[in-house]
């Protein structure tokens, strides 16, 4: 009887200890957690720069003012196509049904009342003056435009060994674009005899 009396405050004792120990957590089950969210790469920013907004976007364009004592005036679009640019525009203020010379020149200046102050053709690779497509050519070369009964001419020209916004030696960002005052005979050098100059604008990031 006495030993009965001893063991079970032993075991009450014992029954308190095991209920007050707080149990283990389970294991977390991986297959249950939710997957992490994927890492959101950085927005590359849109260019703000306007020789980084060309080079993205391959176009630009070009106003013509007249020279002094000449009405010749139009605006120009100029994008890059299968290793070339395409030029394509209006210019007004022509004779009628006249053909003239038509070049990107090397220098973006129109300031002088002749616009000698753009320079002369754009010719990075030291090219003798010729015909786009063919043989050997300025990278400012391009066919001559011819205006209407009405002194209109619409332009779609090409240039080829020029490029568009890429900060090369052969870009024609920022440079000159002339409208002649005579046919080029595509041989003369280095001009092709074109004549005075017209008109003139500079080549410029696309708004």
């Amino acid at each position: 009887m006495r030993k009965t009396l001893l063991i079970a405050p032993l075991l009450a004792a014992l029954a308190a200890c095991s209920q007050s120990e707080p149990e283990a957590p389970a294991a977390a089950d991986p297959a249950a957690q939710p997957p992490a969210a994927p890492e959101t790469a950085p927005l590359t920013p849109s260019p703000t720069d306007p020789a980084a907004a060309v080079e993205a976007g391959r176009t630009a364009s070009a106003t013509l003012a007249p020279t002094e004592g000449h009405q010749t005036r139009g605006t120009l679009q100029f994008e890059a196509v299968d290793g070339g640019i395409r030029v394509t525009g209006e210019i007004t203020g022509l004779p009628g049904g006249s053909e003239h010379g038509f070049h990107v020149h090397e220098t973006g200046d129109c300031s002088a009342p002749d616009a000698t102050s753009a320079g002369g053709h754009f010719n990075p690779a030291s090219s003798a003056h010729g015909r786009v497509g063919q043989g050997e050519h300025h990278a400012g070369d391009s066919d001559n435009i011819t205006a209407t009964a009405a002194g209109i001419a619409v332009v779609d020209r090409r240039l080829e060994g020029a490029t568009l916004g890429d900060g090369a030696a052969t870009d024609i960002l920022g440079k000159g674009v002339i409208v002649h005052a005579k046919p080029d005979d595509y041989k003369t050098q280095p001009t092709g005899d074109a004549g005075d100059r017209l008109a003139c604008g500079v080549i410029e990031a696309a708004q």
